[in-house]
């Protein structure tokens, strides 16, 4: 199995924030429409999914946004099946991170992910609706 074969494309962008309303208000005026907003309560942080057209940006308060150019925090790749795009990283030694698959009650049914690192530090995740 190809991993290309398994990838539907670009998921989301992942943004962290220290005040969501503000960051909620911002990208409406640019278009952006609230797709999901949800708490991350294992993290305990706010959470909003936002999209326009087929771009979706989740942010999420954290309060630790770094607040400097730089300061996406992860993209996320939409898969078909999670655990067959687990194994195929896993086996070319891409797994640097040793994350696990986890789980959020996001969307109607759930979401699995992961995330590796990649060679300039950037956080790539897959990501299954279920």
């Amino acid at each position: 199995m190809k991993l290309k074969e398994q990838v539907n494309g670009i998921q989301h962008i992942g943004i962290p924030t220290n005040d969501i309303e503000a960051t909620i208000e911002f990208y409406e005026k640019l278009g952006f429409e609230i797709a999901l907003r949800t708490m991350n309560e294992e993290a305990n942080e706010k959470v909003a999914f936002l999209k326009l057209q087929n771009l979706v940006i989740e942010t999420y308060e954290n309060r630790a946004a770094r607040m400097e150019s730089g300061a996406i925090d992860h993209v996320a790749i939409d898969v078909k099946d999670i655990e067959k795009v687990y194994e195929c990283i896993t086996r070319e030694g891409l797994n640097t991170t040793n994350d696990t698959i986890h789980f959020l009650p996001f969307w109607e049914e759930g979401v699995r992910f992961f995330t590796i690192e990649g060679p300039n530090k950037e956080k790539v995740e897959f990501s299954q609706y279920l």
